[in-house]
């Protein structure tokens, strides 16, 4: 009786290691920084329902193709200076946004979001947000500003740029570095981490219908590309 317990004991103490040394592969071979005091969100969180995917295979046939047109007259004044209150919550759009794309999420008062961590769609890392490096998250047009001047904004009113340059759907709480690189390319010459491909296929092409913008063929080619594949 006793051999047995002990070999039982034996068999338990090994399976235990086992695991245990499993457990600190899995999470030392992942290659993702590890969140600080929570865990990040899952890549799945990015993949859109069918539906949106296929409303967007159905709003891409319907883009208008065309070449960009002169970059002369633009700067970001041209769409208004400040980020606006449209919802009129007492907030503007910029800690809107922040409040929606980060968690464990901290204000000062009802507003303005001090800190926080973001999940970063563009590429997969996890940023702690302070305001003390504030230029770490930047919130990005998903349809650049710049870029939609050249394809036609540069004709709009200025409430419509200014419009366009505060709505929600065209906005994403992104880490400085991808965002910088972005600057105003299209999917065309720049691209988010494969995981996010097909998400910002479906918001670039969400937006571009909504406001009537058209894409170079370099931009269509990559957009389907990102749909075929969700």
């Amino acid at each position: 009786m006793a051999t047995e317990t002990l070999k039982r004991g034996t068999i338990a103490a090994v399976a235990a290691v086992t695991a245990l040394a499993a457990g600190c592969t899995n999470s030392s071979d992942t290659g993702e920084p590890k969140a600080r005091g929570g865990t990040p969100s899952a890549s799945s969180d990015w993949t859109p329902p069918k539906d949106r995917v296929t409303d967007a295979k159905a709003k891409l046939k319907g883009l208008k193709i065309q070449q960009q047109g002169a970059h002369d007259g633009y700067s970001r004044a041209k769409f208004g200076i400040r980020w606006k209150d449209t919802d009129h919550n007492g907030c503007d759009q910029r800690n809107d946004v922040l409040a929606r794309d980060l968690t464990n999420i901290k204000r000062d008062g009802s507003c303005k979001v001090q800190s926080g961590r973001l999940k970063d769609p563009y590429s997969g890392r996890t940023i702690e947000f302070t305001k003390a490096k504030a230029s770490e998250v930047q919130i990005d047009h998903v349809y650049p500003l710049a870029l939609a001047w050249r394809m036609g904004a540069s004709g709009w009113p200025a409430d419509r740029r200014q419009e366009y340059a505060n709505d929600p759907s065209n906005l994403l709480a992104v880490w400085g570095p991808p965002n910088r690189d972005k600057s105003d390319k299209g999917p065309g010459e720049w691209k988010p981490q494969q995981a996010y491909q097909c998400m910002y296929g479906v918001k670039y092409v969400g937006i571009a219908d909504k406001y009537r913008l058209p894409v170079t063929q370099a931009d269509h080619d990559a957009l389907q590309g990102f749909l075929d594949h969700c």
